[in-house]
């Protein structure tokens, strides 16, 4: 019987304990778990986004520091203050077939030393034309099978040869003076980069967050550097530069890599993103890299901006600003626009922002037509914004303001480029010179 009572009265003490919070026997781990839920709501906590203006009496005067085609063979991608004084007078088309994935994608229109321009189209043709939109020549190389495709293309060149590498895992190297196919490869996986050209070799990134580094005499790979796979292919064109024989690239996950050109060795690796919040990897979109005064800076649509000691990868700074185009480094200050649509003035050495200007405030309800900006360029006097609704802004680099909006075409449209005086615009089904 008192054997009983023990085991009764036993059961009846273990059940208190573990109901009632007032012992502290659960109270505490509970208390624990809390807290560590409100640091991590804490610490993965979205920053606010900058929508509002900022010093905006402020004036910005640019130095005559022009730079001669930056859209060039330009390894370190800043285009900086460019040479550009048209009026915009008058529109004229080169029409080809339309790309079905031009939204999706984010194909580049090349400029190269000859001062030709070259493009594609739906099928995957090859199109070199002068900036007087006479063709040069024209070629495809893609079997019918191919062509159903829809390859989407990127382009690099020097003096003598084009290289191009698509999204179906072709790359291909193409005389420039006939268009005539010189040697062509497959790899294991479709490419969905920038295409840079060093002395006797090109490199591209490819869907596996491969580094590849090939020789442009025959194609064969050189060197690879793999980093880490994403779970879902981005269509988000990857970007890197080169500078000092280094190659630093950044990946769908936000990783910086520094590389060797020669070798494929490694010198630093930075991560931008946590690697407890998955679902950002899926809607990351970051801007291309820059380099100026041996600082890499870029954004992405997290509403990050970063600037990166290009030597050791170190942080140096970093802003609460919501953008995936490319940044411009001039006279010491960092421009970008943001995804809300603020032209924004970051001096270069801290970081903090010196003004923000609401450049889409002449469209009326530009919130509720979700009218997003696409890409810029700056001039000594003016900035030129696209919009995805096909118009062109015009802001006054002095002050920061809009003073006139063109429209350009009815759809979405591409950053401009600048050759000779005269901006090029790519369309879905057209290249668009502006006098």
């Amino acid at each position: 019987m008192n054997k009983l009572f023990y085991i009764f009265t036993l059961f009846l003490f273990i059940s208190h304990c573990s109901l009632d919070t007032k012992t502290g026997i659960w109270s505490k781990s509970e208390k624990l778990n809390s807290e560590n839920l409100n640091i991590e709501e804490k610490l993965f906590e979205k920053p606010e986004i900058y929508q509002k203006e900022f010093n905006n009496d402020l004036k910005i005067r640019l130095k005559n520091d022009l730079k001669k085609k930056s859209f060039v063979n330009n390894l370190l991608n800043n285009n900086g203050v460019v040479e550009f004084e048209g009026k915009l007078e008058k529109i004229s088309k080169y029409k080809f077939s339309k790309i079905s994935q031009f939204n999706q994608y984010q194909p580049e229109l090349l400029i190269t030393n000859r001062d030709t321009l070259v493009f594609f189209d739906e099928k995957g043709t090859i199109l070199n034309f002068a900036n007087d939109s006479k063709l040069v020549w024209k070629n495809n190389f893609y079997s019918k099978t191919e062509k159903k495709q829809n390859p989407i293309l990127y382009f690099a060149s020097n003096d003598q040869t084009l290289i191009v590498a698509d999204n179906i895992a072709r790359f291909y190297a193409i005389n420039m003076n006939d268009g005539k196919l010189i040697w062509s490869r497959y790899n294991i996986a479709p490419f969905n980069s920038q295409i840079k050209i060093h002395k006797n070799k090109f490199f591209v990134v490819d869907f596996e967050n491969i580094l590849r580094c090939f020789s442009i005499v025959d194609g064969k790979e050189i060197w690879n550097f793999k980093t880490e796979k994403s779970f879902i292919k981005s269509q988000q064109k990857l970007s890197f530069i080169i500078n000092n024989n280094k190659l630093i690239f950044i990946n769908t996950l936000g990783d910086l890599s520094s590389i060797d050109i020669a070798t494929g060795n490694l010198f630093w690796q930075s991560p931008t993103q946590s690697n407890a919040i998955y679902e950002n990897y899926f809607s990351l979109k970051n801007s291309d890299l820059i380099s100026a005064k041996n600082t890499i800076y870029f954004s992405n649509n997290q509403n990050e901006f970063f600037a990166i000691d290009e030597m050791n990868g170190n942080l140096k700074w970093k802003q609460n600003l919501n953008s995936n185009l490319r940044p411009t480094f001039a006279d010491g200050l960092v421009f970008t626009v943001t995804l809300e649509g603020y032209l924004v003035a970051i001096d270069s050495r801290n970081g903090n922002i010196l003004r923000m200007t609401n450049v889409l405030s002449k469209i009326k309800n530009y919130k509720k037509k979700k009218i997003k900006p696409v890409g810029f360029i700056v001039s000594k006097d003016k900035i030129y914004l696209s919009l995805n609704n096909g118009k062109l802004v015009i802001i006054e680099t002095l002050t920061g303001k809009p003073i006139d909006i063109i429209k350009i075409d009815n759809g979405k449209i591409s950053r401009p480029y600048i050759l000779k005086n005269k901006m090029f615009i790519v369309r879905d089904n057209s290249i668009l010179k502006l006098n």
